[in-house]
């Protein structure tokens, strides 16, 4: 909105433009000052850029590898009395993460070579109604004993979770459960128009959950593309 103002102010004018911006002339001026002369800037605003600075330097120099963590506990031992939130915000606000160990987790698998039901949503995920629309999908957590697969499936209109199974490996079973689940919950009529909707990863023949559309009033879908 700054940078708008700053764009057209030569045309319209400063105050005209404010009028139909839900913006007022004098933030505006405010954030101008503060542009021209960085010492009126607030006293956070130019704490966070003294910190931006130091969590810069204490990350190049340590090969750009530290985390939240460690880059905390190396200003801490530089005197720096830093709270460990607001190294993780700034470090979040500059794209600056630290590396982690293992192998990454893939939750899908894409075949393209494989049968693939049409989508018949068109990517509107929104439904008029209850248990019109139910979309699935699955995805991993990390826990103490390590991963876990997550299976859930949504219903769109009100965006809650009517089914849902965890297991220590991704096979097809524990995401049908979650869909049984759901239909055991909801008991969708049939002939009630309910589609459920899933991505087109194969992994662990995940699409047989596409093949089902006899289990209650639900009819299978899966999108074209991801």
């Amino acid at each position: 909105m700054i940078a708008f103002i700053d764009a057209h102010r030569a045309v319209h004018g400063v105050e005209p433009i404010c009028k139909v911006l839900p913006i007022a002339p004098s933030t505006y001026r405010a954030h101008a000052a503060r542009r021209a002369d960085p010492a009126k800037a607030p006293a956070r605003s130019r704490s966070d850029a003294e910190l931006s600075l130091a969590i810069r330097r204490v990350w190049d120099e340590n090969f750009q590898v530290y985390g939240v963590r460690k880059v905390w506990r190396q200003l801490r031992r530089e005197g720096l009395d830093v709270a460990r939130c607001t190294v993780a915000r700034l470090m979040r606000s500059m794209g600056l993460r630290g590396a982690t160990r293992g192998k990454a987790v893939r939750t899908t698998i894409s075949d393209r070579a494989a049968f693939c039901p049409l989508d018949r949503v068109n990517r509107q995920f929104q439904a008029p109604r209850p248990n019109a629309l139910w979309v699935a999908d699955f995805t991993y957590v990390a826990t103490w004993q390590g991963f876990v697969y997550v299976a859930f499936v949504i219903d769109t209109f009100a965006r809650r979770i009517v089914g849902w199974r965890v297991s220590r490996t991704a096979h097809a079973s524990f995401v049908l459960d979650a869909l049984e689940q759901a239909l055991h919950a909801r008991r969708p009529a049939k002939g009630s128009g309910l589609i459920h909707h899933s991505d087109r990863g194969s992994q662990g023949g995940f699409k047989r959950s596409s093949q089902r559309p006899e289990e209650g009033g639900c009819d299978e879908d899966a999108e074209a593309a991801i």
